[in-house]
C-alpha cells in the first residue's frame, strides 16, 4: 500500500539522499516538502532541496520553506558535518522548481486536513520547528496524521552533546511538543542510524547504478565521510536521514521498541537528551517507539533501488 508522506528537511548530505528514496521508490507517494533551518540557515537548505529535486526529476510536489529559526533559542546549523551550502561537495544545478507561495507550517496543515485522517505520515529528517509550530497552530492534525516517523534523539547516544542529537538540541522546545502531542510517534535516533554507515562495499553499489544522481550521492557521501571523519571520528558515514523514509517503506527494515520518550529541557549538561524509559514494559496508552536494530543489507538495497528506478533525469 503506497504511503502518503511529507518530508520536512534541512538538506543536508544525509536529507538528499532521503528525498531521492522517498522519490524514487513506488511505495511512496511523497505528497509535500517542507524545509526548516537546521544543517544550515533556511535559505541555503531551501535552495538545496530545490538543487535535489532537480537532480531528481522531482515535479509537481509543492516545496514551502518554512521557520528560520528555532521556536526559543539561537540559530546553531552544522557547517563542520555539512558545509558552508550545507552541500558541499557536488555542484549543485540551479533549480526550476518554484516555491510553494505557503510557509511550511501552513503546507502541512492544508495537507493533513485536505486528506482522510491516518492519510499522512510526517517524516522529519530536521529540527522540529514546523511540526510543532503545525501542531500548535491546529491542533486537530494530531489525531488525523498516521504517524510521525522522526529522524533524531537516541536512546542512549548523542552527537552535538554526550547525550542529545543535533536535530533535538537545536530545538528542544519543539522536539518537547512533538513527542508530547498525542500521535504515534518513531524515533529513528542514532543507535540505529549509526548503523547505516556507508562502507566501500555501498559506495561501489551506488556507483554501479551509473546515472547522474547516483553520481550525486557517490559526490555527497565523498564530502560526508570526510567531515565525518575529521569531526567525529567515522572511518564510514552514517548516513541518518534515509532511515526514517526506509522505515515508512518497510518497518521490517528496523527492529522496534516501544516506550516512552521525553525531550529534557533544562539540564546542564542534558539539555535536548531524549529520555528513553526502558525499566519496564510500556504502559498501554504508550505512543512512542525507538528504533533499535537496522537490517543493514535490506535498508542500502531500497536505496540502490530507488537510484535505479529515478534513472538519468533530463537537465
Amino acid at each position: 500500500m503506497t504511503r502518503k508522506i511529507i518530508l520536512d528537511c534541512d538538506p543536508g548530505h544525509d536529507d538528499a539522499i532521503a528525498l531521492l528514496l522517498a522519490h524514487g521508490n513506488p511505495d511512496i507517494d511523497l505528497v509535500a516538502v517542507t524545509t526548516v533551518v537546521g544543517n544550515q540557515t533556511l535559505e541555503k537548505v531551501t535552495r538545496n532541496a530545490l538543487s535535489v529535486a532537480r537532480i531528481a526529476g522531482i515535479t509537481g510536489v509543492p516545496f514551502a520553506a518554512g521557520c528560520p529559526r528555532p521556536l526559543v533559542r539561537a540559530v546553531e546549523t552544522a557547517p563542520d558535518i555539512h558545509g558552508e551550502t550545507g552541500l558541499d561537495g557536488p555542484v549543485l544545478p540551479e533549480p526550476t522548481l518554484e516555491l510553494d507561495r505557503r510557509h511550511a507550517v501552513d503546507l502541512i496543515i492544508d495537507t493533513v486536513m485536505s486528506h482522510e485522517p491516518g492519510e499522512i505520515t510526517l517524516v522529519p529528517t530536521a529540527g522540529l520547528t514546523n511540526i510543532a509550530l503545525a501542531a500548535r497552530k491546529e491542533p486537530r492534525i494530531v489525531e488525523r496524521v498516521r504517524e510521525v516517523v522522526l529522524m533524531g534523539g537516541g536512546y542512549h547516544e548523542g552527537n552535538w552533546s554526550a547525550v542529545a542529537e543535533f536535530n533535538i538540541i537545536i530545538d528542544p522546545e519543539a522536539a518537547h511538543i512533538v513527542f508530547n502531542a498525542g500521535w504515534p510517534v518513531t524515533m529513528v535516533g542514532l543507535d540505529l542510524t549509526h548503523q547505516a554507515l556507508a562502507t566501500p562495499e555501498v559506495a561501489k553499489r551506488i556507483a554501479a547504478v551509473g546515472t547522474k544522481p547516483a553520481e550525486f550521492v557517490g559526490e555527497l557521501l565523498d564530502f560526508f565521510g570526510a567531515t565525518y571523519k575529521e569531526a567525529q571520528g567515522f572511518e564510514h558515514p552514517p548516513v541518518h536521514d534515509p532511515c526514517a523514509v526506509a522505515y515508512v517503506i518497510d518497518p521490517g527494515v528496523m527492529t522496534v521498541r516501544r516506550a516512552p520518550v521525553d525531550v529534557e529541557l533544562t539540564g546542564g549538561l542534558t539539555l535536548g537528551m531524549t529520555v528513553t524509559d526502558f525499566r519496564a514494559p510500556a504502559p498501554a496508552d504508550c505512543r512512542t517507539q525507538v528504533a533499535v536494530e537496522l537490517d543493514r543489507e535490506r535498508f542500502w538495497d531500497l536505496v540502490v533501488d530507488a537510484l535505479e528506478r529515478i534513472g538519468d533525469v533530463e537537465a
